[in-house]
């Protein structure tokens, strides 16, 4: 099976590594392109056997697979260049949100998939959002959730809950891992412990929770009632947290909804100006 990722950053290295570690892709499978070519000359280093492609149309010619990893605004460029190489059989995969699956079908003949991985899956773990258009089949489904749920547990998922699906699963690990820095920042300023000391703490207590959740099959307030004696100290640092969190992640969700909306925009009028200037090309040539 010949995969192609379009772009190598953070990302789609990300992603790649994992998939090769896993053992679920080998080398040979995998046909890069980026606009970067460092990065991807960095990682067929390290993994001999990863094919090093001249051109994005290079890496999406006959791949089964291609994933696109690049930034937003970088979409309607990358559409342009494979296009014409791009056929109905193909299952291209956007890992970005604010490319709705509808503005890639409208653009190419490919079945379209959307996935939103998280950085937690560098250590195969955490969940990946799976989005899928009209044309995707079964099979393709089926393919594409084995190869994630190599490094993830793949969630199907509406498009139109992909924007708060992403927060708690892709944004959620910098939102939590902010909150232990500050917690730990506080212990280790008020009290003798050391803030490295107290962050493995937070670390290893976040991934005890994170099972008794999972796998131990307690609900949140389960999970509270369970450690909250009446009266006890637990009690007292949840009605602190009750009191001075009203507000919070509804002002989060407004934020990150807002920034969503802005983008969005942004990038619908930048493929209306693809979409512009492909139909002026295609006319010229006709004339």
């Amino acid at each position: 099976m010949k995969v192609a990722f379009i772009g190598t950053g953070s990302m789609g290295s990300l992603l790649i590594e994992a998939f090769l570690r896993s053992g679920a892709l080998y080398p040979h499978n995998l046909h890069l392109s980026s606009r970067t070519m460092h990065k991807a000359e960095l990682l067929a280093a390290r993994h001999p056997g990863i094919h090093i492609s001249a051109s994005n149309a290079d890496a999406a010619q006959g791949s089964n697979m291609v994933f696109i990893c690049v930034k937003p605004h970088h979409f309607p460029e990358v559409i342009a260049e494979i296009r014409s190489v791009l056929l109905e059989s193909q299952l291209v995969i956007s890992i970005t949100s604010p490319v709705l699956i509808s503005m890639l079908e409208e653009q190419i003949p490919s079945k379209i998939a959307k996935i939103i991985p998280s950085i937690t899956h560098s250590v195969h773990s955490g969940v990946s959002l799976c989005i899928y258009g009209e044309r995707v089949q079964p099979e393709d489904r089926l393919l594409l959730e084995q190869l994630m749920s190599s490094i993830s547990r793949p969630i199907p998922m509406k498009e139109s809950e992909t924007r708060i699906a992403s927060d708690i699963s892709s944004c959620g690990p910098a939102f939590v891992s902010f909150i232990i820095q500050q917690w730990a920042r506080a212990a280790a300023q008020m009290t003798g412990i050391s803030m490295p000391e107290a962050l493995k703490l937070s670390a290893e207590m976040l991934l005890g929770t994170g099972r008794l959740l999972t796998e131990g099959g307690l609900t949140p307030e389960q999970l509270q009632r369970r450690v909250a004696v009446p009266g006890g100290v637990t009690a007292e640092g949840l009605a602190i947290l009750e009191e001075r969190l009203q507000g919070v992640f509804p002002s989060l969700i407004e934020a990150t909804q807002r920034k969503h909306e802005a983008d969005s925009a942004k990038l619908a009028a930048l493929f209306d100006s693809a979409a512009e200037a492909n139909s002026a090309a295609n006319h010229d040539s006709e004339s």
